[in-house]
């Protein structure tokens, strides 16, 4: 091969190289560790076969762990993408107020999730958080909100909204102003309802924009770590763990590398799974204009 059929090659080398070597290898080398016993600290790694994949899926807690990642993304990404076209509808205009709002809710989305979770950990602190003394105000009793199985995963998922709430609407304020305006005068013309116009105008050429959001929000909250580890640790009784954090539990803590690699095996065909079947049933719905 001459040097000039081989310079492209050359060129993307480097890019290739970096992939294999921070992503295509790392994968790998989970796979290959997931069918072996090994505590990270002994050279020896016992090959296992398919033990770890049985263990795994029949443990209790991991079922438990599963279920809350589920429900974590569901709530997350539908209340974050309900919430935030509200307010790309409303600040969809020309004004210094509305300039300042959409500043101001973009702003959590730069803040470091650290800084976020010890935030909300002082205004959901059940004895001193700012929450309950707001509450208080009207005679509603402190809640636990991260002391209490049942309102520990909804205190992370409010984090979760509050912090991307800010990047989607200003996702969204993109889409709609990329839709054309003679689109909608010709709906004024004939005297088309405001509600459906949105129905049959906005949302069809806003599906661009919803496709990619979902899927990235659904990526997203399947491997939320940062607020599970500040904040609740996975408690109380296993109320908060997801999958990410079980993989670093088992990883890191109790040293079993290859029930970990399991887990993360698992995520990966989760992941893969729900973006095959996104793109295979609801791309084609998605209009480009």
């Amino acid at each position: 091969m001459s040097l000039g059929k081989a310079r492209p090659y050359i060129m993307i080398f480097p890019a290739i190289l970096v992939f294999t070597l921070f992503f295509l290898y790392p994968i790998g080398y989970m796979i290959y560790l997931s069918f072996h016993d090994w505590n990270f600290i002994s050279p020896d790694k016992n090959y296992v076969g398919f033990e770890n994949f049985a263990v795994l899926l029949k443990d209790a807690k991991f079922m438990q762990v599963l279920q809350n990642t589920f429900i974590y993304s569901a709530l997350t990404v539908s209340l974050t993408i309900s919430i935030s076209l509200m307010l790309a509808l409303w600040l969809n205009r020309k004004g210094t107020m509305y300039g300042f709002v959409q500043g101001a809710i973009f702003s959590p989305h730069i803040i470091s999730l650290v800084s976020i979770s010890m935030l909300w950990m002082w205004l959901m602190d059940t004895d001193y958080g700012l929450l309950n003394w707001f509450l208080n105000l009207f005679g509603i009793t402190n809640v636990p909100w991260l002391t209490d199985p049942k309102t520990s995963l909804l205190s992370l998922i409010i984090v979760a909204v509050w912090k991307g709430i800010g990047y989607y609407t200003l996702i969204f304020i993109a889409g709609l102003q990329s839709i054309p305006q003679d689109i909608y005068e010709a709906a004024a013309l004939d005297d088309t309802s405001k509600v459906r116009t949105f129905l049959k105008l906005t949302l069809p050429m806003l599906s661009p924009t919803l496709f990619f959001l979902t899927i990235i929000g659904l990526i997203g909250s399947f491997q939320v770590f940062e607020t599970i580890a500040i904040m609740t640790g996975g408690g109380p009784i296993n109320s908060t763990n997801t999958i990410v954090y079980y993989i670093y539990e088992n990883g890191f803590r109790f040293f079993k590398i290859g029930y970990a690699s399991t887990a993360g095996v698992l995520l990966l065909g989760i992941i893969g799974v729900f973006t095959i079947l996104y793109f295979r049933l609801l791309s084609r719905k998605v209009h480009y204009q």
